[in-house]
């Protein structure tokens, strides 16, 4: 049975490039697979679903062992991402994609779920440490610096400090709080659109305490 990351590059080979340069990459962090969809660890992947809904495009041409689809955003041709790899390598994808557009790493701006928020709060950073989330330190791994934008999701506080941690973040949403989470949404494109204008701090503005 062929490697899926040997039928990404057949089907990469087959498929063109649209809309021009790729001047920026947004990537949501998650697991793929049916049962991951609505657990706390995939608030970035829900994050890249609504704004590829908003702008009108679809997530699904496989390429840099990720899911990827290209969107102007804010005037600006953008690459959406979700990489394919588990969070834990989730670097694989974003440094390879960095690489062939030739992006410098503050036009890589991550989407990633924090247990430290309350569901549905925003949090924008311009930069810093991975904070023990797995996903970011293979990016920051695979980049070779902590210097990218991200927009931290809430997800929810462990409901006790004995919970076990990847128990947590493999949790469902409850229905309630994914209605929390997609009314977030909203504002989190607004801060999106700010940074890509080269308004971090605006972005801050939008998103920080909401």
């Amino acid at each position: 049975m062929a490697n899926i990351f040997d039928l990404f590059k057949q089907i990469e080979k087959k498929s063109s490039s649209v809309g021009g340069t790729i001047e920026y990459m947004v990537v949501g962090l998650g697991n793929p697979g049916s049962q991951y969809t609505h657990t706390r660890h995939n608030a970035g992947f829900l994050a890249i679903d609504r704004l590829a809904e908003q702008y009108g495009v679809k997530v699904d041409r496989a390429k840099f062992k990720a899911l990827v689809g290209e969107a102007t955003v804010g005037g600006k041709r953008v690459l959406l991402m979700k990489p394919q790899t588990f969070m834990n390598l989730s670097g694989e994808a974003v440094g390879e994609a960095t690489r062939f557009y030739k992006l410098s790493v503050d036009r890589v701006i991550v989407l990633s779920d924090d247990i430290t928020l309350d569901v549905g709060r925003l949090r924008v950073r311009r930069k810093g440490s991975a904070g023990g989330h797995n996903g970011l330190k293979s990016i920051q791994a695979h980049l070779g610096s902590d210097e990218y934008p991200r927009i931290k999701i809430g997800v929810g506080q462990k409901p006790h400090a004995d919970y076990d941690l990847v128990d947590w973040v493999l949790s469902n949403f409850s229905d309630g709080e994914l209605q929390s989470l997609s009314a977030s949404f909203d504002t989190l494109g607004q801060g999106l659109e700010a940074i890509l204008g080269a308004d971090i701090d605006r972005a801050m503005q939008i998103c920080n305490g909401k």
